[in-house]
């Protein structure tokens, strides 16, 4: 496997973790206890911290491309591994008129 296909694997790997660690670890004002700011909505977050989140998803995706990498050299887990469906019937092949 090439290095530019291994980050952009890792990339994937990057945004998605990053969006679905969005939700946890913040506070709403009532949560936290804070006064809201005049026009705030009241699922804005008050603690919202990137760095922390950037950390966060750049651990889980390196595990995550490192798994995947080694599964693409190991062969741990093949497509024959994980096709429930059985294969199609053999048709015959159609006759000429």
């Amino acid at each position: 496997m090439q290095i530019t296909s291994i980050l952009a694997i890792y990339l994937l790997f990057w945004v998605m973790s990053a969006f679905l660690l969005l939700p946890f670890g913040v506070q709403t004002a009532d949560e936290a206890g804070v006064e809201k700011v005049p026009g705030q909505s009241e699922s804005a977050p008050v603690n919202f911290r990137p760095g922390r989140l950037a950390l966060r998803a750049t651990l889980i995706a390196a595990v995550l491309c490192g798994l995947f990498v080694a599964n693409y050299q190991q062969s741990w887990v093949t497509v024959d591994d994980i096709n429930f469906l059985p294969s199609p019937p053999d048709f015959p092949a159609p006759q000429p008129e």
